[in-house]
């Protein structure tokens, strides 16, 4: 009777949990969903408004638009460079930082680490930052979007946890055998670290490719531009002197959702 009154409990939990999930998960993605619709929409369902759970009138002018200029291939251009450069560098430079620190037997590890946490915890400001930019002779240039956020304190001590998690023994069998500490660091430390080296170059990939602020704040000239700060040009309709084609065949808003749609599809196909 028990074991009964067990199951349907965990059934009831069961769908319960399904149905939250699933709510989550659709409200979760309509966002997307309505972007990608609005912008296979004509303008005149557009101009209407509502929800939308699918294109209404088919068209992809508005893809043909963004497309076809100029500034969409140079803003992904620079968005894939500084997203890859940040991302390699970024991520060898944490490891470089986090191993040594993950060794307590190393003079000053406690020290450098507290120094790091306060700047987890505690930092300048936007000014601050922009002036040492600024001095650095960074503005205006892809590498203001690529130095400045090489290493996280955050990373860092994610990482730093997880060197710690690697036996002992294995970096004390190949010291024995001779290997150097830069050949136990690249040969065994790092193939043993590749699902947190993989999280790390997620949340780093990401965090470039979604650099809105950095963007705005050191890039001015259109050459340098990022998909962000495109987008954002669109919206204010700063580039529709420079969009061609038969602009009264679509809207707005659906080159801005062609916009998002082009550049989201990069970034989410490195989720899987």
């Amino acid at each position: 009777m028990m074991k009964t009154k067990i199951n349907r409990m965990d059934i009831l939990f069961n769908c319960i949990n399904y149905t939250f999930l699933m709510f989550v998960a659709i409200i979760t993605f309509y966002p997307f969903w309505y972007e990608l619709c609005v912008s296979l929409s004509s303008s005149i369902q557009v101009n209407i408004g509502g929800i939308f759970l699918y294109p209404r009138e088919f068209t992809i002018m508005a893809y043909k638009q963004v497309l076809g200029t100029s500034n969409i291939w140079v803003a992904y251009k620079n968005s894939i460079l500084t997203t890859a450069t940040r991302t390699v560098f970024g991520v060898l430079l944490t490891a470089i930082t986090a191993y040594p620190l993950s060794k307590g037997s190393v003079k000053g590890t406690k020290s450098i680490t507290k120094f790091i946490l306060i700047t987890m915890l505690f930092n300048g400001g936007m000014i601050p930052f922009y002036v040492i930019v600024r001095q650095l002779n960074l503005v205006n240039s892809l590498w203001s979007l690529i130095i400045p956020y090489l290493l996280s304190a955050y990373n860092v001590f994610i990482m730093k946890n997880f060197f710690e998690t690697i036996p002992v023994e294995l970096e004390e069998s190949a010291f024995i055998d001779g290997a150097s500490p830069f050949c136990i660091f690249f040969k065994i430390i790092i193939p043993l670290s590749m699902p947190v080296m993989a999280t790390i170059s997620l949340w780093t990939a990401v965090g470039a490719w979604n650099n809105f602020m950095g963007a705005l704040m050191f890039t001015s000239s259109r050459e340098k531009y990022t998909l962000p700060i495109l987008i954002r040009e669109i919206i204010e309709g700063q580039l529709l002197s420079n969009i061609t084609g038969q602009f009264s065949k679509t809207s707005l808003e659906s080159v801005v959702a062609a916009t998002i749609i082009v550049s989201v599809i990069p970034i989410v196909s490195i989720y899987p």
